[in-house]
C-alpha cells in the first residue's frame, strides 16, 4: 500500500516508533499461508497443520452442548435453566471444564486435580500466560528447540523475552547443547529459565523424544534450575503400542507445565487449549498456591475468560467419549497415520533421492520435513502455486538463524489419499523443473 494521500490526513505512524514485534516474519507467516491458499483455490495444499474436514462436517454442536449441560445439571444439582445461563455468561476465568480435563489427563498418566488446570483460548494463549508469568525480567531467556513452533516464538517477541536455539540430535533435543546454552547463560550474568519442547512429534520437524531422553532433560531441568513448556497438540497419533510416557507423567520435581489443545481432537474452530500448572507458589504473606491460579489471573487481563459455549461443545465431546482423549482421538488418529504413510510411500516412488532432495521418515504427527538445493522462500511458494498448483511452508520463520533456508514442510492432516497422491505428483514436476 502507498502513502495515504489527501490534504487532511494525520501523518502515518512510524514502524520504528511501534512495537518491535510488528512487521516479524515469525507474527505474518501463518496469515501468509492462508492469504495465499484463498489466492489458489484449486491448489492442493500441504500447507495448514488442520484437522481433516471429514471430522467436521457433521459435528453436532447442539448435541455436544445439551450433553454437557445434562453434566452441570448432574454433578452440580443445578436446574437446566440455570446450567444453560451459565453458558451465555463470562464465567470464571480459570473454566468451566477444569473437572472434565483433569479425569481426561488420567489417560495420559497425569494425575493433577482441577484446581491445577486453565482453561486458555487455544494453546497459543496458554503459551503467553505460561511465559509471561514465568519470566520477569530481561535477563531471562526462553530456549526451545530449532526448528520450532513459530507460535512460541511468536508469543516471546511479543513479550520482550530473548530466545536461545537448541539442535536436535538423533533423539531430538540435544541436551549437551542446552547444558552449555545454560552454562554461557550464567557466564554472561542471565538465565535460561524455561525451555519450550514438543516431544511427540514435533510441528514442524516431526522429531520425537524417545524414553531416555525425556528423563535425563527431566534431570537436567532440576540441575539446572529450569522449567519445562511441554507441548503435547499430536501425541495422540501414536500407535498404542509406540506410546512413551508424556514429560508431565514422567515428572516428579514439578519442572513440566503441560500445554494441549483441543484443535486437533475436538475442533479448531472452539478454540479451546489448557494449561496444567500444579507448582506451588509462596506469596509475599506465606501462604501458598498454586502456579494455575497465577496463570487465571493473568487470564483476566488478556481475555476475561474463554467462551463457556466453546467449553460446553469440547466437554460434551469428552463425554461422549467417555472422559477419554484418547478415544476421542483414536479415529482421527488412525486417518492422520493414514495420510502420512500415504504422503510418505508417494514422495519415495515419485521424487528421486538422489543427495539434492531429501527429507525426514517420522512415525507420527502431521509433518514431513524436506530440504532442497535452493532457498524455499515465499517467492519460491508463488512460483509453486501459479505455475504447479501445489501449496507447501516455508521453514525459514521455524528457525531463528537462515540454518531453515532451504527447507520446507508438507502437512498431510488436511487432505484425502487421492489428493496427496497427485500433490506430490506436481510438487515432483516442481522439483523437476525448479529446485534441481
Amino acid at each position: 500500500m502507498t502513502r495515504p494521500g489527501g490534504a487532511n490526513r494525520v501523518a502515518p505512524l512510524d514502524r520504528a516508533e511501534l512495537h518491535g514485534s510488528l512487521g516479524d516474519p515469525v507474527l505474518t507467516s501463518i496469515a501468509f499461508l492462508n492469504e495465499i491458499m484463498s489466492r489458489f483455490p484449486d491448489a492442493i495444499s500441504f500447507a495448514p497443520g488442520a484437522p481433516h474436514l471429514r471430522f467436521l462436517r457433521d459435528l453436532d454442536v447442539h448435541r455436544h452442548v445439551d450433553r454437557y449441560v445434562d453434566h452441570l445439571c448432574a454433578e452440580r444439582g443445578l436446574p437446566p435453566g440455570q446450567a444453560r445461563r451459565l453458558l451465555y455468561e463470562y464465567g470464571p476465568s480459570r473454566g468451566l471444564i477444569t473437572d472434565l480435563v483433569s479425569e481426561a489427563l488420567r489417560d495420559q498418566g497425569i494425575d493433577v486435580p482441577p484446581e491445577a488446570v486453565v482453561i486458555t483460548v487455544g494453546a497459543q494463549e496458554a503459551m503467553v500466560l505460561t511465559l509471561r508469568a514465568l519470566c520477569r525480567s530481561a535477563d531471562e531467556a526462553l530456549a526451545v528447540v530449532t526448528p520450532c513452533f513459530v507460535g512460541i516464538l511468536g508469543a516471546a517477541r511479543l513479550l520482550d523475552i530473548d530466545v536461545v536455539g537448541v539442535g536436535e540430535s538423533g533423539h531430538g533435543l540435544d541436551l549437551e547443547q542446552l547444558a552449555a546454552a545454560c552454562r554461557a547463560a550464567r557466564a554472561g550474568g542471565r538465565r535460561i529459565r524455561a525451555v519450550y519442547v514438543a516431544p511427540d512429534y514435533a510441528n514442524p520437524s516431526g522429531t520425537r523424544l524417545d524414553l531416555p531422553t525425556r528423563l535425563r532433560l527431566l534431570d537436567l531441568a532440576e540441575q539446572e534450575d529450569l522449567f519445562l513448556l511441554e507441548d503435547s497438540a499430536y501425541w495422540f497419533t501414536a500407535l498404542p503400542e509406540a506410546e512413551i510416557p508424556m514429560l508431565k507423567a514422567l515428572d516428579t520435581a514439578a519442572r513440566v507445565i503441560h500445554i494441549g489443545t483441543f484443535a486437533k481432537l475436538c475442533l479448531p474452530g472452539a478454540r479451546v487449549g489448557f494449561a496444567v500448572a500444579d507448582q506451588f507458589v509462596r506469596t509475599k504473606d506465606g501462604r501458598y498456591r498454586r502456579l494455575a491460579d497465577d496463570l487465571a489471573d493473568l487470564k483476566t487481563m488478556l481475555t476475561v475468560n474463554t467462551s463457556p459455549i466453546c467449553q460446553a461443545i469440547v466437554g460434551g465431546m469428552l463425554l461422549e467419549h467417555g472422559g477419554s482423549m484418547a478415544r476421542l482421538g483414536r479415529e482421527k488418529a488412525a486417518l492422520y497415520r493414514r495420510n502420512l504413510a500415504n504422503l510418505l510411500s508417494a514422495l519415495e516412488k515419485q521424487v528421486p533421492r538422489d543427495g539434492e532432495v531429501s527429507w525426514n521418515h517420522p512415525e507420527g504427527g502431521f509433518f514431513v520435513r524436506m530440504r532442497l538445493p535452493i532457498p524455499a522462500d515465499t517467492a519460491l511458494l508463488e512460483l509453486s502455486a501459479s505455475k504447479y498448483r501445489v501449496l507447501w511452508t516455508p521453514m525459514s520463520p521455524f528457525h531463528l538463524d537462515a540454518a531453515g533456508a532451504n527447507e520446507l514442510r508438507l502437512s498431510c492432516s488436511y487432505l484425502d489419499p487421492e489428493q496427496i497422491e497427485e500433490g506430490v505428483g506436481r510438487l515432483a514436476e516442481f522439483l523437476r523443473n525448479i529446485a534441481t
